[in-house]
């Protein structure tokens, strides 16, 4: 008091949380993706939203069957891709575990890119081949490659995990008995 500091400073300033104790819901990070699955995620929404937006902006068609399914198949392209980005780039990633973010995202993945890949095949061959038309499917082509190549590429780490998991075969399997622990020995 008499140096002229509060009585009661340190009890009535807020302490600073640690680094582990602050709200998990706020930050968004990308660490879960890396850069080139990041772009890979961002490809995928913006080409299956302009598929969308191009197929919109179609006036007329003759054979109407394949813009309808192309036009499903973008939009829901597009909105399930928000989600799977939301999984990865906030907490949920943690709540939710890897394991079950990744298996989520590959079946998702690879649902769409087969489903995207029919609707540009089968709006290609409805469609009356006007240039919005043609963008749209050249923007659903492009998607749906965009699509596969994470799939394939989320596979083939797949493949890979699954491979450094397995032991190496020491040729010895003949003989289980002698690679069977010693307390086990009757004396």
């Amino acid at each position: 008091m008499e140096n002229g500091a509060p009585v009661y400073a340190e009890t009535t300033v807020p302490a600073e949380q640690p680094l582990g104790k602050r709200p998990r819901c706020v930050g968004c990070t990308t660490a879960h993706l890396g850069r080139w699955r990041l772009s890979l995620k961002i490809a995928q929404l913006v080409l299956s939203f302009a598929a969308f937006v191009c197929e919109e902006i179609v006036e007329e068609c003759t054979l109407c069957g394949g813009l309808y399914f192309f036009e499903f198949v973008s939009c829901s392209a597009f909105l399930l891709c928000i989600p799977v980005l939301v999984l990865y780039c906030t907490s949920f990633y943690e709540r939710t575990g890897k394991e079950k973010v990744t298996q989520l995202d590959f079946w998702v993945v690879s649902v769409v890119a087969i489903v995207f890949l029919l609707a540009a095949i089968v709006f290609s061959a409805t469609s009356d081949n006007t240039a919005t038309e043609r963008a749209a499917i050249a923007f659903g082509f492009f998607a749906s490659l965009a699509f596969l190549v994470d799939a394939i590429q989320m596979c083939l780490k797949k493949r890979k995990a699954q491979e450094e998991r397995q032991p190496e075969n020491t040729g010895n399997t003949l003989n289980a008995i002698e690679n069977q622990p010693l307390n086990n020995q009757q004396a």
